[in-house]
């Protein structure tokens, strides 16, 4: 069975958690006619109350019952669909059975990871099995990291238009108004748990390119930090770490080097979130920094660990309707280039980013996977180097901003 021929154009595994609901709800509300759809997971119960939930043209979809534990049970979940589309999280714990299927059958796979470690592995475990057999290894097709990946895309292409020569220095500023999904909780607990069971893997994500695919051919060692204290931008802005940039930067330089660092060779590429202006915005660059640090800090510690285990969200919750509806996020890109050009690309959009704007992310990206004509490139890849223009095509359409100015 070619990949043309499967039996689904899109399966959503792991539809029974809180986000995979929403990325299914999502399609059936704004896919195209014609999309043949499927559910999977671990409960045949489960699976039938969130179809219900679904709106109408959702209720016949077909159910698949599988297991991340259960090899039989994957491979013919991958083989059956041209694109899966996973939330089963962490990653580290339940993905690389997935993504493992997904390479062999020649199946092409998006995940809302944000684990740079599992990201490592997934890489080494299949890249060139998902070479041999066409499958797009797609990771980080959430809020983590599209903006960031997709945002690189858009200066670069701009910078290439313009002649304005390589890009040296990009700083993401990061605003949103949302909170942390118990997936990303999760995802923390599991990474520092490994880093337990195996000190050394400390290293390997402290490595700012992680993710490379040629490692020793790196030709810029020397990166921003991924965290810090607070500072002052010259625009009076105050800035503190971003929770997410330590695998943000990462999946934004594997782009750049999958593209044989086509961004810029030398390319110094960073992510900061954006705390507002005035003593108002240094005492909130300060509580967000302090914040951080207390949380994996404690999260560090077993017996607190376990302590948090009982008031941070669990994994498969979220906010209401309501609330998910309130949020929003914006980053802002700022670019410098070799001839010292400066660009600001701006990627924006509603609702909760881990939740909302996340759904949309996933939905248009298995979309993207399944129905566009995308660049000729298999194995382990990102948003901007498998899908790229297309994928920010129906970003666009689906209501984000994607748009670069100069500076």
């Amino acid at each position: 069975m070619t990949v043309m021929n499967r039996e689904h154009d899109v399966v959503v595994f792991g539809a029974t958690g809180f986000v995979g609901a929403l990325t299914a709800a999502y399609l059936a509300r704004h896919a195209p006619e014609g999309v043949r759809f499927a559910l999977a997971g671990r409960s045949a119960d489960k699976l039938a109350a969130t179809r219900a939930g679904l709106p109408a043209v959702a209720r016949e979809w077909p159910l698949v019952v599988a297991d991340s534990g259960d090899p039989v049970a994957l491979a013919a979940l991958a083989a059956s669909t041209r694109v899966l589309a996973t939330t089963v999280g962490p990653y580290a714990r339940y993905g690389l059975p997935v993504v493992e299927a997904c390479a062999r059958a020649g199946t092409h796979y998006a995940d809302l990871t944000g684990e740079v470690l599992f990201v490592r592995a997934a890489i080494d475990a299949v890249h060139e099995l998902a070479l041999e057999s066409g499958a797009r290894i797609v990771h980080a097709c959430g809020y983590d990291s599209i903006p960031s990946d997709l945002g690189m895309l858009l200066l670069h292409e701009r910078a290439v238009a313009d002649r304005a020569g390589p890009l040296t220095d990009v700083r993401l500023v990061a605003t949103v108004r949302g909170g942390f999904s118990g997936g990303t909780i999760d995802s923390l607990r599991a990474q520092i748990e490994a880093y337990e069971s195996n000190p050394g893997l400390r290293r390997v994500a402290a490595d700012p390119h992680a993710l490379s695919p040629d490692r020793a051919a790196e030709p810029t060692p020397a990166q921003p930090r991924d965290a810090g204290m607070p500072s002052r931008a010259a625009d009076g802005t105050w800035q503190a770490p971003f929770v997410m940039a330590p695998f943000n930067t990462r999946i934004v330089r594997r782009s750049n080097a999958l593209l044989d660092w086509a961004y810029g060779p030398q390319l110094r590429y960073g992510e900061v979130m954006g705390a507002g202006k005035g003593v108002t915005g240094a005492l909130v660059a300060a509580g967000i920094t302090g914040g951080l640090a207390g949380l994996v800090g404690a999260m560090s510690v077993k017996p607190v660990r376990g302590l948090l285990d009982r008031v941070l969200p669990s994994p498969g919750t979220g906010p209401s309707e309501q609330a998910r509806a309130k949020g929003w996020f914006r980053s802002v890109l700022h670019a410098t280039t070799g001839s010292g050009r400066r660009y600001r690309a701006t990627v924006a959009g509603p609702g909760d980013p881990g939740y909302a704007a996340t759904a949309v992310m996933l939905g248009q990206s298995a979309l993207c996977l399944a129905l566009d004509d995308l660049p000729q490139r298999s194995g382990s890849l990102t948003p901007a180097t498998a899908m790229g223009r297309p994928l920010i095509d129906r970003l666009r359409l689906a209501g984000h901003t994607y748009d670069v100015t100069n500076a």
